[in-house]
Parts: structure tokens; sequence; C-alpha cells
């Protein structure tokens, strides 16, 4: 897994599972405190995530909101999409964009 960006915009790349969880929650909690309005987390770059991936992003979208902020996710690849709308996460996250449920391939 790689990330970057600051308390504005966050990329995340690679893998986001098990082994990189601990990582990238420091820096979601690090850009979610360290920020003001929106914080970014592009995905486009993101190959894969696990339950425990999908864990550090509602835990940094929950995070987000006790600070008055709001965690934006931008470029979700369309395998990430078909989870987020199986899970119905699609409807507590903001998605830039939106996600198009008509437009999925269906599993």
């Amino acid at each position: 897994m790689h990330i970057r960006g600051d308390h504005a915009e966050v990329v995340v790349g690679g893998r986001l599972d098990v082994r990189s969880a601990a990582d990238a929650r420091a820096v979601l909690h690090s850009a979610v405190d360290d920020g003001v309005g929106d914080l970014v987390l592009d995905l486009s770059e993101l190959d894969s995530w696990d339950a425990t991936g999908l864990g550090v992003i509602m835990g940094a979208h929950r995070r987000a909101g006790r600070c008055g902020r709001r965690l934006v996710l931008r470029g979700v690849p369309p395998q990430m999409q078909r989870l987020l709308v199986a899970t119905r996460l699609h409807r507590i996250l903001a998605i830039e964009g939106g996600i198009g449920v008509e437009s999925l391939p269906r599993v």
C-alpha cells in the first residue's frame, strides 16, 4: 500500500488490508485531526480492500463527523462500488459523483 497527501486530500493505492490498516488509520486520523472542511479520500489507485480496510474508511468517516468534517470518497473503483452498494454503505458515505447503481455490472 502507498498513501500520500495532506489534511485536505489523501490518495491511497495498492491494497488496503489487514497488513496496511494500522498505517492507513494513522495517516487518515492525522489528516482528519489537522484539517478543516471536507477530506477527500482518493481511491483511484487502490487495487483492493478487505473488511479491515473498509473498517478503516468507516472509522475515518466517523472521526471526521465528530470533528465537524466530511470524508468524501473520490475515484472508487467499480468492484469496490459494488461492495459499497451490497453493504448499503453508499447511502452513508459521501461519494464524489455518486454511484450509478443501475450501471454497475451484476455479480
